[in-house]
């Protein structure tokens, strides 16, 4: 009865989300619904936990969610973003429609622009080419995902992105962590990946299904439209790179939290190697956010430079906040009785004496249940990376390696179909679930599978 709680907690959650329900307000009602079926009190169980353990995220991590809203919105209003895309899916014309929608949405993450951002930027561009080369729409999501959603957000070594943040706050390591095993994995994803699409989208066009007729959120792009130059529309996104990777190498002064902790407060992280990576993206999206404002405040219209900025840091709030609301509700069913044999479970699977496919399995399941990469990611580092961490000294595994198999993971089946992001996608795309979801599915399990792939390239090889 205890799991049989959870679980019909954890339905609900999901339930609610798919049909577009705020889990910001619904999460803390299926948690407390979970711990009242387990005999926890309400009160004491949503303010002294719940809140608790949501507030904690949110003091981590608000500073990267808030600057990367803000970044990708002035380099959105700016008209950079599109820039960047347009070159891209004009460069390489019809022909490629595929490669350009993908390597568009790859550059603009892994240069740091919000998920979200690169959607809204990409599509028009994407489904203008697609029409053009009468390949269906219905696989636009589809290439977005692949680009955006998949081998930059997570694998790549350094990608800005925050699915790449959290496990240094756990593990004390760096966004560069096993660069070599990340670049394998997403290279791998990206070429399984585009193999996928072209074989769908060629039998697509065998069988004569051309664009379609779209009548939703069709995209108007004017021949007289213009965009800043591409070659100084990228500039920002070097800068967050570059800044980025400075602050990651560099020697950082190892006393800066002694005044701090001598104040005694609640720090939250043990050393500065724990957090040298959070301090290092906020430097590195501040210079790119100055740098974009400086090239890009001119295509903006009077009053634009303010709206980007508080449109980015208000749509900030309701980003994290959903996640900080993941990351409670997790941590109250972690609580329960209930969870203590499921974890259990989790922690007994391994390879040999790896907790790799133990930490694989467990946050990938949790970045499913809860429909978010970062938020299940979160709550079993939380739960668990104590744990994994000294059963990884045991076996000589490196903190670096569980580094990237937690984030690669996490970019697994976070896109399952109640995911925000997928919503918001086939939203913008005028689809529907049905008419392009099954190719997404296909680019959620490749991306869920190579998290395995990349634990065996370790074992077997070695690869770091």
């Amino acid at each position: 009865m205890e799991v049989f709680g959870i679980i019909l907690s954890l339905f609900l959650l999901m339930f609610f989300a798919y049909r577009g329900f705020s889990v910001i307000l619904f999460a803390p009602i299926f948690a407390l619904l979970a711990a009242v079926s387990q005999g926890l009190p309400v009160m004491p169980t949503y303010t002294e936990l719940f809140m608790a353990k949501a507030v904690i995220y949110v003091k981590s991590f608000f500073p990267v969610f808030m600057l990367g809203a803000v970044f990708g919105k002035v380099m959105e209003d700016s008209g950079m973003a599109k820039s960047i895309a347009h070159a891209i899916i004009e460069g390489l014309g019809p022909k490629h429609a595929i490669l350009s929608t993908v390597l568009s949405c790859a550059i603009l993450t892994y240069g740091g622009v919000s998920l979200f951002v690169v959607v809204f930027a990409v599509y028009p561009f994407a489904a203008a080419l697609f029409k053009e080369a009468g390949i269906p729409k219905r696989f636009v999501p589809a290439c977005i995902v692949l680009g955006g959603f998949t081998f930059t957000m997570d694998c790549l070594p350094g990608t800005p992105q925050i699915q790449n943040i959290i496990p240094t706050n756990f593990l004390g390591t760096s966004v560069y962590s096993a660069p070599i095993l990340g670049s394998l994995g997403g290279l791998i994803i990206f070429i399984v990946g585009m193999m996928w699409l072209k074989r769908r989208i060629g039998g697509a066009l065998a069988r004569q299904e051309g664009y379609g007729d779209h009548k939703l959120n069709e995209p108007e792009i004017r021949e007289d439209q213009k965009f800043p130059a591409w070659q100084l529309s990228v500039l920002p996104l070097l800068t967050v790179l570059i800044v980025n990777y400075i602050g990651n190498t560099v020697a950082w002064n190892t006393t800066l939290l002694e005044p701090f902790a001598a104040m005694k407060l609640p720090l939250m992280v043990p050393a500065v190697k724990n957090v040298v990576s959070i301090w290092a993206l906020i430097i590195g999206l501040v210079c790119g956010i100055g740098l974009a404002i400086a090239i890009g405040v001119k295509q903006m219209p009077k009053g634009g430079l303010a709206r980007a900025l508080n449109a980015g840091t208000i749509g900030s709030l309701l980003a994290i906040m959903n996640t900080a609301s993941e990351v409670g509700y997790g941590n109250v069913i972690a609580s329960l009785p209930g969870f203590k044999s499921i974890a259990a479970a989790m922690m007994s699977l391994h390879v040999g004496n790896s907790p790799l496919v133990s930490e694989g399995v467990t946050v990938t399941t949790l970045a499913g249940i809860t429909g978010s990469a970062s938020g299940g990611m979160a709550i079993a580092l939380d739960l668990m990376a104590k744990d994994w961490m000294a059963w990884a000294a045991t076996a000589n595994v490196p903190p670096e390696v569980l580094h990237r198999i937690a984030s690669m993971a996490s970019g697994g089946l976070d896109t399952m179909p109640h995911n925000g992001a997928i919503i918001t996608l086939l939203a913008v795309c005028g689809l529907t679930h049905s008419e392009s979801y099954p190719d997404i599915f296909a680019m959620t399990v490749i991306k869920t599978t190579m998290a395995f792939v990349a634990i065996a390239l370790y074992s077997l090889f070695g690869i770091v």
